[in-house]
């Protein structure tokens, strides 16, 4: 990447004519949909936009107040997306395991059907100049390639794709994990950089938003074009409550997330065990998943369970009440991409503590959280072990980190932030003018 990164202190960009292409979009479920849901959305403040959608989306979009046929298009694609989604739950047997042969499943034979029909439906609209920037926000995959971008190339108008993420490499000592998430095409992932499609897609590209540096790393040959701005972002309104910071002990903390092995909740309790064991700790565990009753065993085994919970799955809308209860968030995932959860803690107040690999290594910044080194699994509980004892033995260093976590959201990561900074992406795709904006400043920078 090039350029130097940018404020968002300053006037507002002009309102431009964006289609924005959000495949998956939904204000009512989490992950990808929250995010490409909550991004067009924030655009819609700032610019003149048409949302792209996917049919099974519509009723959510019109909940929440959007007109079809004026804010939003919902895009039928059915035929194909409803047969390759039952494949893909066959062929992981319904457990939520093997998300790269998911997303290879859907990104190379749903997703482009989806695009066809939105091409036939706004091509001549796009051709005729109606549009000032087209903008894929989903799929979020780099590994998804675009008929649309050489054609909006042909039709002089710019194409801007991002934020995009995924395929952070399973770190050095974690492949019993890897082969527990069926995460066998994995190996091979990166055959998708030879298609023919991807070149075309990123010769045609006017801007790429890259979510982390990983991702970043896969568009080399753009990098005069290439911008980082992490995909995940905070409602204000949904992380209003902010946790209470004593700065004494017992320190309260939260795990958040699937209990899945790459998560790490079992590392997390076997690192925390002897503060659990004498009251200086105690932990929430938010989720479920495959590992329950393996975590619930290990903590009846271990005398634990006076001062660990096993809450089970949470509704998202109800997790600041549960999280804003916690000091710390206690997070040992190995193979993060984006981290939503670490910035959803940091709004509310609680610091995070996270293994330093991937998107949490990104968001969390000196000052504002503990980054755990990654290594192998012995090597990742005896770090955060050593994390948790410094924090335990001076909890008074724990309200300043949480005040900087807090302020650090605020600044860089609220949606209308988010919007305000793909704002600058748009300004300088349509006057480049300089090296393209580097608006939000990761871990290291």
């Amino acid at each position: 990447m090039t350029g130097q990164p940018t404020t968002d202190d300053q006037p507002p960009a002009p309102r431009r004519r964006v289609l924005v292409i959000a495949e998956a979009a939904n204000p009512e479920l989490v992950s990808v949909p929250l995010v490409g849901w909550s991004i067009a959305n924030a655009l819609r403040a700032h610019h003149d936009v048409h949302i792209v959608t996917q049919i099974r989306n519509r009723d959510a979009f019109l909940r929440a107040g959007l007109v079809a046929g004026r804010d939003f298009t919902a895009i039928d694609s059915e035929a194909v997306a409803r047969p390759i989604w039952r494949l893909a739950e066959i062929l992981r047997m319904g457990e939520g395991k093997g998300w790269t042969m998911v997303t290879a499943l859907y990104s190379k034979l749903a997703y482009p059907h989806f695009e066809r029909k939105l091409w036939r439906q706004f091509g001549r609209r796009i051709a005729a100049g109606e549009f000032d920037i087209v903008h894929r926000v989903t799929p979020l995959t780099p590994t998804a390639s675009s008929l649309i971008a050489p054609r909006c190339a042909r039709a002089g108008v710019p194409f801007v794709m991002g934020p995009l993420n995924g395929g952070v490499p399973w770190p050095k000592g974690f492949d019993a994990e890897r082969w527990r998430e069926r995460e066998w095409l994995s190996y091979v992932r990166g055959l998708y950089r030879l298609s023919l499609g991807r070149r075309r897609m990123i010769r045609a590209a006017s801007a790429i938003i890259a979510g982390s540096r990983h991702t970043a790393s896969e568009f080399a040959a753009a990098r005069n074009r290439l911008t980082l701005i992490p995909e995940n972002g905070i409602d204000p309104a949904r992380f209003s409550m902010r946790a209470d910071q004593p700065g004494t002990l017992p320190i309260r903390c939260a795990f958040v997330g699937r209990l899945v092995p790459y998560k790490g909740p079992d590392m997390l309790i076997e690192a925390a065990e002897p503060f659990l064991r004498d009251g200086s700790m105690v932990l929430d565990m938010l989720g479920d998943g495959p590992l329950m009753p393996a975590l619930q065993e290990m903590v009846s085994a271990r005398g634990l369970t006076h001062a660990v919970t096993l809450h089970g799955w949470i509704d998202h809308k109800d997790l600041q009440a549960l999280l804003s209860r916690s000091q710390l968030l206690t997070f040992p995932s190995v193979r993060e991409f984006g981290g939503g959860v670490v910035l959803e803690a940091m709004a509310l107040g609680v610091v995070p503590v996270i293994a330093d690999y991937a998107g949490p290594g990104e968001l969390v910044t000196p000052g504002t959280g503990i980054k755990v080194p990654m290594g192998s699994r012995a090597e990742v509980i005896a770090g955060f072990r050593k994390a948790l004892a410094a924090l335990i033995a001076a909890p008074q260093t724990i309200p300043a980190l949480a005040a900087a976590a807090l302020a650090r959201v605020e600044q860089h990561f609220t949606w209308d932030r988010k919007a305000r900074q793909i704002g600058k992406i748009y300004d300088w795709v349509l006057d480049p003018k300089g090296p393209i904006p580097q608006p939000v400043p990761l871990s290291g920078e």
